[in-house]
């Protein structure tokens, strides 16, 4: 696997342009961020370009038990990207978990992405196309990585960014136009799943009322979850940046580590 001309041209395209606006952005730079920029930017092309990271990303590489063990879709595939990637070095992976395109279903019945309120389609029919290859990816990417010993270096962090209405709503879908059910945005209460990190795991943190409405016990929020990223990473949650006027802006404005997973 290499990087093509036509890919090369576009990423040099790229490149020249980010040129031409740093050329401008230097001359009103107060505190040595682009020299730190130019660092990053640096470190990015280097993985675009090594031999290294193209290796990673040749899905190939690996056996086809392996490929149909994660799923032949877009997220089984994604999860064995993102652990080749983590074994290149790769410090930080997001994998994106829109749609899993899987052969065979009826794509038209499937919503785009998680948003599945009833205007948006059905969501019985959907969940029961996502969950078990959810499920198999999710479950394959972390055999692997306490399989590979990678559990005290990986963090796994699966996480929405709301949660859902503890009652199923029922509206007429705008593309089906027949009455199906959605559940709607909800912030009361939500799950997240975290695996590795040298984390204790097999717990249960926190709980919600009887109807899954709001959190009782132990009520955490993003913050806290994101204190334990930042604890695992090694960053000071209380590091500060400054913007463009000199002003300090904290990275987290509150929260801490979540004392289960320390």
């Amino acid at each position: 696997m290499s990087v093509s001309n036509s890919v090369k041209d576009r990423l040099d395209d790229r490149l020249g342009l980010l040129k031409s606006f740093d050329h401008f952005r230097r001359d009103v730079d107060l505190h040595g961020s682009m020299q730190a920029m130019d660092n990053i930017n640096e470190q990015a092309l280097g993985m675009l370009t090594s031999d290294k990271a193209r290796e990673a990303f040749d899905l190939s590489q690996e056996s086809d038990a392996t490929r149909d063990r994660y799923g032949r879709h877009k997220w089984g595939q994604r999860a064995l990207l993102a652990r080749r990637l983590v074994e290149a070095g790769t410090s930080f992976v997001t994998m994106y978990m829109n749609n899993p395109d899987v052969p065979g279903t009826q794509k038209n019945r499937i919503h785009g992405n998680w948003d599945i309120h009833a205007i948006n389609g059905d969501l019985y029919y959907d969940l029961g196309v996502r969950m078990p290859h959810f499920d198999r990816a999710v479950a394959a990417l972390i055999e692997d990585i306490y399989s590979r010993g990678l559990d005290k270096k990986v963090m796994l962090v699966v996480s929405g960014e709301f949660g859902r209405t503890p009652r199923i709503t029922v509206q007429p879908g705008t593309k089906s136009k027949v009455m199906q059910p959605g559940r709607d945005h909800w912030p009361g209460a939500m799950s997240v799943l975290v695996s590795g990190g040298g984390a204790p795991m097999g717990q249960v943190i926190g709980s919600t009322t009887a109807k899954g409405e709001y959190a009782k016990d132990n009520k955490l929020d993003p913050n806290d979850l994101l204190a334990t990223v930042y604890h695992f990473l090694g960053i000071d949650q209380n590091h500060e940046f400054l913007d463009l006027s000199g002003r300090p802006m904290p990275i987290l404005p509150h929260g801490a580590p979540i004392k289960e997973l320390i």
